[in-house]
């Protein structure tokens, strides 16, 4: 299933629950509707007791925190409305569309965001979106994650969609990005590959395959090549370039390499902000509402008139200040 598929709730162990068998025990939650339902969450890992997988035969204690991982149920198509949201539309023809995604939006509609999403919000503008496999996702080529601000490319019609796509396919799109980390990186340039998996004790985020040697690996391909544009104040400005374009990619790699991203909702930590000596830095990162990773540069070849485009876009104003301080507003232009 989709990382949007789910849901967690929490059930926190009692006197009344205590000492009881954990499939026994969370019957009691309301979301629980029957022991065959239990035993999917069991079977597909979606229960945790304190943030480790946990058995049907564990025996609960007092005070456990028990998260469920709960399935949710679509949304369908034909329930997509309109949302007057406005959009920075960078480039548009006939046959297709480059946005430059805030921060905060979702690309297309899923479970907490069924009709806030960028789909939604170019069906309020009226323009013209192709079809997908997926009818929740017309006119979506690629993707960047909510919290993500920048360049994304839209597709109008059936066949535009289909050789974007292609060229995603074979790797000829440009995708740059800049990413604001914690640390300074040993190696200024280089490039990090490897599968990535979905985590195995918290369903929003994925991390890095650790393979045995003689194993096959499961998890997807992925390389980020990287190279560090600035150094000050124990925070690092970062160019990544996507060869592959997996979900969370630049997120994971950068953050199983110690080095996160400021402001990410989910890999980066209050430990790291703590850890940053300059005051006026740790104000400005936790005042800021957008995360630090922007897809700054994207590059096509239009699939109807041959054209090579090359569209570039700055970071949100909520940016500004701590950019300024850190003399790297040039370098993000």
């Amino acid at each position: 299933m989709k990382e949007t598929d789910y849901e967690q709730h929490l059930l926190k162990i009692g006197p009344e629950l205590e000492n009881q068998r954990l499939d026994i025990a969370i019957l009691q939650h309301e979301k629980i509707s029957s022991r065959s339902n239990a035993r999917k969450l069991f079977k597909n890992n979606l229960i945790l007791v304190n943030g480790k997988i946990a058995k049907p035969s564990y025996l609960t204690q007092l005070s456990d925190e028990v998260v469920l991982n709960l399935p949710i149920a679509e949304v369908h198509s034909d329930d997509l409305k309109p949302y007057n949201f406005p959009l920075d539309i960078v480039f548009e023809d006939e046959h297709l569309l480059v946005v430059n995604k805030p921060h905060g939006l979702v690309m297309h509609p899923s479970v907490g965001h069924t009709q806030d999403s960028l789909v939604n919000a170019l069906i309020a503008k009226n323009i013209s979106l192709s079809d997908s496999a997926n009818k929740l996702r017309p006119g979506i080529v690629h993707r960047i994650d909510k919290d993500t601000s920048g360049l994304v490319v839209v597709a109008k019609n059936t066949s535009v969609h289909q050789k974007l796509a292609e060229q995603f396919k074979d790797k000829s799109i440009h995708r740059v990005y800049q990413a604001i980390t914690f640390g300074y990186f040993k190696n200024k340039s280089g490039h990090f590959e490897n599968h990535l998996v979905r985590h195995p004790r918290d369903r929003k985020k994925y991390s890095i395959e650790r393979v045995n040697e003689g194993d096959t690996a499961k998890g997807k391909w992925a390389v980020t090549h990287y190279k560090v544009l600035a150094e000050f104040k124990g925070l690092s400005l970062v160019q990544c370039q996507l060869e592959t374009g997996r979900t969370h990619q630049i997120r994971v790699h950068l953050t199983e390499n110690n080095h996160p991203i400021i402001n990410d909702p989910i890999y980066s930590t209050s430990r790291r902000l703590n850890n940053i000596q300059s005051k006026h830095v740790k104000d400005g990162i936790k005042s800021l509402n957008c995360m630090g990773l922007l897809a700054k540069e994207l590059g096509f070849k239009h699939p109807v008139t041959g054209e090579e485009h090359l569209f570039k876009c700055t970071w949100p104003k909520d940016m500004d200040s701590l950019l300024k301080f850190l003399k790297w507003d040039e370098l993000c232009r």
